[in-house]
């Protein structure tokens, strides 16, 4: 592989899903992507907001993990389109 080939970001499958909901609630949202890195930057109401998004039952990657610890802010693991609507402070009944 040579230096200039770029990893590809693998995106969960409910990530798109979980994108359009946000927008539609009127979040911005930002993919990041990257070693550790979550995978979403949202910003609602003046606020910005860590999402990593996982399907189902999947877990934080070694990487992910070592991110999450050494973060000295906000992030939160989202599997729903309501997980990431609470994140943001939206309450859905």
């Amino acid at each position: 592989m040579s230096r200039f080939t770029r990893l590809v970001h693998r995106v969960d499958s409910n990530q798109r899903t979980i994108v359009a909901a946000l927008r539609a609630v009127g979040a911005t949202v930002e993919s990041l992507g990257g070693k550790g890195v979550p995978d979403l930057l949202v910003g609602f109401l003046g606020r910005n907001y860590l999402l990593e998004v996982k399907a189902r039952k999947k877990r934080l990657n070694v990487h992910q993990e070592k991110w999450h610890v050494g973060w000295g802010g906000q992030v939160a693991i989202v599997r729903t389109i309501a997980d990431a609507l609470e994140a943001i402070g939206i309450e859905r009944e």
